[in-house]
């Protein structure tokens, strides 16, 4: 296990990933998609949801999922670092690319789960605690087909009224994905026991394992590079 820098640490505690304290996020019984992914082969997306630890936690325990890396989506090399992005005024994103397997799950399941236990898709540029246009969440396809059901999807979210907010989640162009510092990758199990991860993250992928038990994978794939 490698540990966290002590900066790294002392950033962590001031910065992102740890607002006040709220009312937990409760999960969203998100419908099928109508449409479903055709696709071959291993695939690449990227979903921006708020603070990477949790979204990376829970794709990191889904079946069919080969990697899920941390990152920065949206904004240029110069301001992909972690201090700056976290300090606001970059158009950067913190996201999390996930490679898999459409054998396993398809991409119009990842986005079921996404939208049930990940994020809530009509807060603006926030999720749960954290506020800032680096926590907003949106879908980047890699694909053409990615990006038609992607679509489809939010517009199927938007007419079943499952939150009494508009959907603001919106599909974002591919741009270069620039993978976040080494102490942010499998965050989640190298710091099961940290505050954040307690109160926000651990609730999702329990979650994740209730709602979605077929997809569920008990283990944490942790990145391999």
């Amino acid at each position: 296990m490698r540990a966290v820098p002590a900066l790294a640490v002392i950033t962590l505690a001031l910065s992102a990933c740890s607002g006040p304290v709220q009312a937990a996020e409760e999960p969203v019984n998100a419908p099928a998609a109508k449409r479903t992914a055709k696709e071959q082969g291993l695939q690449t997306a990227v979903f921006a949801g708020g603070c990477f630890w949790g979204v990376e936690g829970v794709f990191s325990h889904v079946k069919g999922v080969t990697s899920a890396v941390s990152g920065y989506h949206g904004g240029s090399a110069e301001t992909a670092k972690y201090n700056t992005i976290t300090a606001g005024g970059t158009a950067h994103a913190e996201s999390v690319k996930v490679t898999y397997d459409p054998a396993v799950v398809r991409y119009d399941q990842l986005l079921q789960i996404f939208f049930s236990v990940v994020a809530d898709p009509t807060l603006k540029n926030r999720q749960g605690p954290d506020v800032g246009s680096h926590y907003r969440t949106a879908l980047v396809p890699t694909t053409a087909e990615q990006k038609q059901v992607a679509a489809s999807y939010l517009a199927q979210l938007e007419a079943a009224k499952l939150w009494p907010r508009p959907i603001v989640t919106r599909i974002e162009p591919l741009r270069k994905f620039y993978p976040a510092e080494g102490y942010h990758q499998d965050f989640m199990a190298k710091n099961p026991r940290h505050g954040y991860i307690q109160r926000w993250d651990k609730p999702k992928v329990e979650a994740l394992k209730a709602m979605f038990p077929a997809q569920y994978r008990p283990g944490f794939l942790r990145d391999a590079s």
